[in-house]
């Protein structure tokens, strides 16, 4: 067995792919906050190929943590010189296995907020890029504002040179370069939020402007925020395919992904200070992203949730297990095609019949091993995003919607803690408390969680919806997931 390293890359299994480039040449160029395994199986994947390529060598990317769990990446990839391994995984179990040497460093922020502000103050860094999950842009679910009552915030507004948050470091780094002369580079996000620029703008600048009005305005004027659609599962790492890995290939390696061989990136080309020649590694430049990104957002992030909350009430724990099941599979392509699809513009070479199929394929990897309670988790940050747009959509055009419906359901009944079998689920959300609280009550109260106006707005007062919600819901009490979506399938036949 081999420890990662750039020592040992000459020592590993030939079947395994290693950097082909001086990795001491390379210097760095972004900054990217939120060094998880989506990042490492995508953008750090698409840097490294571009290297491979004998391009983008001062691009490196410099990771950068701010929560208290960053610790552990900072440690893990510092023990071996920031390299680490992407295992594609195969539907049919070849597992292909490729070291990325794209992150050269990695900065664990509360260590020292002023070096990393001085770091992204570098003319060098042009980019400055984040994958920090739905809930880290620190908005509103319903209103969409900045939360300018966030501790962190406030302690940031207070003490910019010793920020805490994505917000307060990145702003002061812009402030630095506005005053040094320096021009600003573009911010990047790579998050799967309706818009994520548009929203990494707005947040930023609603930051900004309660720092400093002139500085708010010079980044309106001068920082591009673009857009884009990112797309690949990558489950969790496990302790199994950390020993896969050692076991298969030989490769000792704290913290390796593993992912899909899927992957598509939509890029809107909007860069303040140049950019990486991405599309030579396989990324779309588009002037407008948003068309992909709702197909995105409204099949496969959607379609994950109308999956996870049914496929585990129904006694399943893996994506491609509840995608083996015919049943699941019928209810899935009807919510595809019958109420998401119709929200979407037509996309010019797309094939949507046959990306909602793929979807499914996907989805079945049994390779992959993707958890439902991982899709089942944050879901207060997933579904007011990815599915209830659907529904209002489908309202305003009288469209079918009792899928849409059905899936707000199935996660009021998963919000109640116990599964079919007795067995307690463990909840995994920010706002877990109230949902359960508001779940423990439903029974009695069927609207009980659907009155939340925080979460769904004025939905319970949409007729349409409301019954449609409440027939699925009595029905997953008395009848199990299974009968509900028999009944739901066999209604639209």
């Amino acid at each position: 067995m081999t420890r990662l390293s750039n020592a040992s890359l000459t020592q590993l299994d030939a079947k395994v792919a290693t950097p082909n480039y001086d990795r001491t040449a390379v210097s760095a160029g972004i900054v990217h906050f939120g060094v998880g395994g989506f990042h490492r199986a995508h953008q750090a994947m698409y840097l490294d190929e571009l290297m491979n390529q004998g391009k983008a060598l001062d691009w490196g990317i410099v990771g950068v943590g701010v929560m208290p769990g960053d610790r552990r990446m900072q440690e893990a990839l510092a023990s071996q010189d920031h390299l680490y391994t992407v295992v594609l995984k195969h539907p049919d179990g070849n597992y292909e296995p490729r070291v990325v040497g794209s992150i050269i460093d990695y900065r664990f922020a509360p260590d020292s907020p002023d070096a990393v502000i001085e770091l992204m103050a570098d003319p060098a860094i042009r980019i400055v890029s984040l994958t920090v999950t739905e809930g880290g842009y620190n908005f509103h679910p319903v209103t969409g504002e900045f939360n300018l009552e966030n501790a962190d915030v406030q302690h940031d507004l207070a003490n910019p040179g010793e920020a805490k948050t994505s917000f307060g470091l990145i702003t002061e780094a812009l402030a630095r370069r506005r005053e040094r002369g320096v021009a600003p580079f573009t911010v990047m996000s790579c998050d799967n939020v309706e818009g994520n620029g548009n929203v990494a703008h707005k947040m930023f600048t609603a930051y900004a402007r309660a720092r400093d009005a002139e500085l708010a305005a010079w980044i309106e004027a001068e920082v591009p925020f673009p857009n884009s659609m990112v797309d690949r599962i990558t489950p969790v790492t496990t302790p199994t395919d950390i020993e896969e890995l050692s076991s298969r290939f030989g490769v000792e390696d704290a913290w390796p992904v593993v992912c899909e061989p899927f992957t598509q990136w939509v890029l809107e080309d909007h860069f303040a200070n140049g950019r990486p020649a991405f599309e030579d590694a396989g990324v779309q430049p588009v002037e407008d992203v948003e068309p992909y990104e709702l197909m995105k957002l409204r099949l496969l992030n959607a379609g994950h949730q109308a999956l996870c909350y049914f496929g585990y009430l129904a006694g399943y724990r893996y994506a491609h297990e509840a995608c083996n099941d015919p049943l699941i599979v019928d209810f899935l392509l009807g919510y595809m095609n019958e109420e998401a699809r119709p929200t979407l513009a037509q996309l010019p070479g797309i094939d949507l019949d046959a990306h909602c199929r793929t979807l499914i394929e996907r989805f079945a990897n049994p390779e992959v091993k993707d958890t439902l309670a991982r899709l089942c988790a944050e879901t207060s940050d997933r579904i007011p995003k990815f599915l209830i747009p659907v529904a209002h959509a489908q309202l305003k055009t009288d469209g079918e919607l009792r899928r849409t419906a059905a899936v707000v359901a199935s996660w009021a009944r998963y919000a109640e803690g116990v599964d079919e079998q007795g067995e307690t689920i463990d909840v995994v959300d920010p706002l877990k408390d109230e949902l359960m609280e508001r779940a423990s009550r439903q029974r009695e109260e069927p609207t009980a969680f659907l009155d939340n106006r925080e979460l769904f707005g004025g939905l319970v007062d949409q007729p349409r919806f409301r019954d449609a919600y409440l027939a699925a819901l009595k029905s997953l009490h008395d009848n199990g997931a299974r009968a509900t979506l028999e009944m739901l399938v066999a209604d639209a036949k």
